[in-house]
């Protein structure tokens, strides 16, 4: 792994858009978005006056764009800043973690309810009806329940991130977050790619969940989400 690939994660999501996932791409040379049902992430490529227009000229109504960006961004007139603050990138490969007491099944469309249901619970981040298509999710049910889950959102050159890590509270502790983490890890690598994830820099418990499995922070990066101003 070269350092010029590296780079790519530094703005990960416009790598994604112009590479792997370009196909998924909304907008234009200065700035792109992937479908609205899918993820609010956007991003431009730079931050010109005229770049903050091609993005604005991508949202309508109260439509969020959700940026992953190297520095703080210095957001003009005309937009208001719905969050800000930092996150930390971290890249590896999570340690195998089996479980004895439940099985982790593949997710889909029928499945969109119940996703649905459990990331509007934990809140891991955005996720939206058309989020599963991104990538493969994986999940675990018990008594008929979904009570934990993950899967893969932003694919960036060689690199594929790991999203939506959850688990039920009446159902943590169990393992079932380490153990998805590592199978999601796997079909990742089988491919030949290379796991990441992003998490806010003030999460402490999973900063250190993803340590112990054996990832590394690689940088901070600065997560602005934006609606245009009214």
């Amino acid at each position: 792994m070269s350092d010029s690939d590296l780079t790519l994660l530094d703005c990960p999501i416009w790598s994604a858009l112009t590479t792997r996932q370009k196909h998924l791409a909304e907008g234009g040379r200065q700035a792109l978005r992937y479908p609205v049902a899918m993820t609010p992430f956007a991003d431009m490529a730079d931050m010109s006056a005229a770049s903050f227009v091609a993005l604005g000229d991508l949202l309508s109504g109260s439509q969020v764009a959700a940026l992953f960006t190297p520095e703080p961004v210095d957001v003009p007139a005309g937009f208001k800043v719905v969050i800000a603050g930092p996150c930390e990138q971290m890249i590896g490969s999570p340690a195998d973690s089996p479980l004895r007491d439940a099985e982790i099944v593949s997710l889909g469309a029928a499945d969109v309810p119940a996703m649905m249901a459990l990331t509007a619970l934990t809140k891991p981040g955005p996720f939206a009806p058309r989020t599963h298509e991104l990538g493969t999710f994986l999940g675990i049910r018990a008594g008929g329940e979904l009570v934990a889950m993950a899967g893969e959102r932003m694919k960036p050159g060689n690199f594929t991130e790991m999203t939506a890590v959850c688990v039920h509270p009446d159902h943590r502790g169990r393992g079932y977050a380490q153990a998805l983490l590592a199978a999601i890890a796997r079909q990742i690598e089988a491919r030949g790619e290379i796991p990441f994830l992003h998490v806010l820099s003030n999460n402490a418990s999973a900063i250190a969940l993803y340590q112990r499995q054996g990832m590394t922070i690689r940088r901070s990066l600065h997560v602005t989400a934006l609606m245009k101003q009214e």
